[in-house]
């Protein structure tokens, strides 16, 4: 009987120098800044998408704002309200309605949680970026939030601002 040998040891056992270790891709489609300006984020969670194909190519193109969306509950679900998904070109008649309402995908406790939250303490529900996970799959990252004062936001400026400052100090050193 001849003995099977063993890949690794008869390509020397070793891997190649330039051979670099694949780290998981996360493809980032939309973010909304405005919200960590116009909110205090005080916690979030990943959340799926439901959606169309259309809707998916078009995101894949980054064809999505996020600009005027929210996030209202509805009986036990979660929809995704006032985003903007361009058309797809190629879709013909078979496409979306651009400003359609999506469901979003979440665990019961998770639900639970954020929407008895937002409800009680009176708290907004806002999606703060949109992605494509390493698998391909889009998820949402919704925050809950209180909205800020014009007085916070100035503080928020004002300490930047010092920071940046503080920062090119170093540098000159």
């Amino acid at each position: 009987m001849a003995k099977k040998k063993n890949k690794s040891k008869a390509s020397g056992g070793k891997k190649k120098a330039g051979a670099k270790k694949t780290e998981p891709s996360v493809t980032m489609v939309a973010e909304n800044r405005k919200a960590r300006h116009r909110y205090e984020i005080l916690d979030s969670v990943e959340c799926g998408m439901m959606m169309m194909g259309s809707e998916v190519k078009s995101m894949r193109d980054n064809k999505l704002s996020l600009d005027e969306a929210y996030i209202r509950v509805k009986g036990q679900e979660l929809w995704l309200i006032g985003a903007d998904i361009a058309h797809y070109r190629n879709a013909g008649m078979w496409n979306h309605d651009p400003r359609r309402p999506r469901k979003l995908l979440v665990h019961a406790r998770e639900f639970e949680k954020f929407a008895g939250r937002a409800h009680e303490r009176s708290l907004t529900l806002v999606p703060l970026r949109v992605y494509f996970n390493e698998r391909g799959i889009a998820k949402c990252v919704m925050g809950l939030v209180k909205g800020k004062k014009l007085h916070d936001k100035r503080e928020t400026l004002k300490k930047r601002d010092t920071d940046r400052g503080l920062q090119r100090a170093m540098r000159r050193r």
